[in-house]
């Protein structure tokens, strides 16, 4: 009897799967990191320099760092801007157009300041100035 002699087949590492495999985890990363740059925002206003406007008898919305509003110098009972539009109007009298100049705290919320100018423009009225303070050199 003649017995065939097992040849050892030669072993080969197939690695193609695992490069598909690598791959396929690179795209995965690259698709779902975000590239967020922690920053800080530095901001420098710019400085301007005029004349003083002078205004006749203009209409005044002020509010204080509590978001306080005060028209014509008369407080506003809550800070609804319904409430405040009633005593704009209420102030304004037969004066279609006035000129209104709103005198913001330094402190104040921005939410203040915008729901004053979004109740001038439900109302009607477009010229509106703010007030400032001249810093001196």
């Amino acid at each position: 009897m003649k017995f065939r002699q097992n040849i050892p087949e030669k072993l080969d590492i197939n690695i193609t799967p695992m490069i598909d495999v690598v791959f396929l985890l690179l795209i995965f990363f690259m698709v779902t990191t975000t590239f967020n740059r922690e920053t800080q925002l530095q901001i420098v206003l710019p400085e301007a320099s005029g004349e003083e406007a002078t205004i006749t008898e203009p209409l005044t919305v002020s509010i204080d760092d509590k978001g306080q509003f005060y028209v014509n110098q008369h407080q506003v009972i809550n800070v609804d801007i319904e409430t405040l539009k009633k005593a704009i109007r209420q102030a304004a009298g037969d004066n279609d157009d006035p000129q209104v100049v709103v005198s913001a705290d330094g402190k104040t919320s921005h939410q203040s300041v915008i729901t004053a100018l979004d109740a001038l423009s439900q109302i009607g009225f477009v010229h509106v100035t703010f007030a400032t303070s001249s810093s001196e050199k």
